[in-house]
């Protein structure tokens, strides 16, 4: 039984190498080693940006397909990581140039016309996102329909890293909930992500969560307001369980709109273990990595059912988002990861 259960488990971590390589460059059976221009059909912009990087630097000069594990070895030597690093945060910086010339002057000088002002501040942020995926060499697919801006609904959705509102918000300019930050991801917080309407918490002040709860409900009641995003594990996971949803999102009286994130690992570990690393260092390790290869499934509203609980509800939704994105289930909070469980209940575990 264990054996069946370990292999069950890798199973689920295999990556979908079927959805990244033509059908022809995949061999009958699995071989040691998988040469780099294999991969480089991804798409036509990761092949292109990878030659053009390859060319260059000669950045990637080994790549090991470990059978056993089912996971790849890139071998990246430190002076290119360092070359390849500098590149992107030349984008990154040309990036932000160009969105604080363009941002602050709207900002300010058009405060008469709410309107205009909103829309275009709405682009600029969307604009920026792309960049940051830009820097990553993000392979981003999406499924589904795009989300549209209308009144009485919420978006819900996996959390792996704050990555997720980035690639999320290059598509779709969404007024995300999220707890406060220090430091310079708190000043975007306060001067540019507020433009879209985003809603921010402390998680160790109690009597915020009544002020978040009112602010959710009457932001899903505007037909003006961007489409409001909500992540209800409250916390980011590693991206192969899905912990308990917080039942906020659902106690809102308003359509339900999941979204399904999964990360293909073979180029980069995108969970942030927030606990153990800074934001910054985190995007310096998407900066120095291959790629951030990354699936969107926008998945069809759903609304409460008679006699279901919003914590029926939650779980349903949670359901539909493990079985599309190929997450475990797991029964606990998680907040485990910021607080040790009581000696009573590991006992009993």
């Amino acid at each position: 039984m264990a054996s069946s259960s370990v292999a069950a488990d890798m199973e689920l971590d295999r990556p979908n190498l079927e959805d990244y390589l033509p059908p022809d460059s995949l061999p009958q059976e699995t071989p040691r080693n998988l040469h780099l221009r294999d991969l480089l059909d991804i798409s036509p912009v990761l092949t292109e940006a990878a030659g053009a990087i390859v060319d260059d630097f000669g950045i990637f000069h080994s790549l090991i397909l470990d059978v056993k594990y089912i996971s790849f070895d890139f071998k990246v030597p430190e002076a290119d990581c360092f070359n390849y690093l500098i590149i992107r945060s030349l984008t990154l910086a040309i990036g932000w140039l160009a969105f604080f010339a363009a941002f602050f002057p709207v900002h300010f000088l058009l405060k008469g016309q709410d309107k205009l002002r909103s829309k275009i501040e709405r682009k600029l942020v969307e604009m920026m996102c792309s960049v940051f995926v830009a820097s990553w060499t993000g392979v981003i697919k999406y499924h589904g329909p795009r989300p549209s801006t209308r009144p009485h609904q919420v978006f819900v959705a996996n959390h792996t890293s704050m990555i997720d509102f980035i690639i999320l918000e290059q598509m779709t300019a969404f007024a995300v909930i999220m707890q406060k930050h220090p430091g310079w991801v708190g000043f975007i917080q306060k001067t540019i992500l507020e433009s879209v309407g985003c809603i921010w918490f402390n998680r160790n002040d109690l009597r915020d969560r009544e002020v978040t709860a009112r602010k959710l409900r009457d932001h899903v009641q505007q037909p003006d307001n961007n489409p409001l995003l909500i992540f209800p594990e409250g916390t980011c996971v590693n991206n192969q369980y899905t912990v308990m949803f917080k039942k906020g999102a659902f106690e809102l009286g308003c359509a339900v709109c999941p979204i399904a994130i999964k990360y293909n690992k073979i180029f980069v570990d995108a969970f942030w273990n927030s606990k153990k690393q800074s934001f910054t260092m985190h995007l310096v390790r998407l900066m120095t990595s291959w790629a951030v290869v990354c699936d969107v499934w926008y998945l069809e509203p759903q609304y409460l059912r008679e006699g279901e609980t919003a914590i029926a509800f939650a779980e349903r939704v949670r359901d539909m988002i493990a079985a599309r994105a190929g997450l475990k289930k797991v029964p606990w909070d998680g907040y485990l990861k910021h607080n040790r469980p009581s000696p009573k209940h590991t006992e009993e575990k």
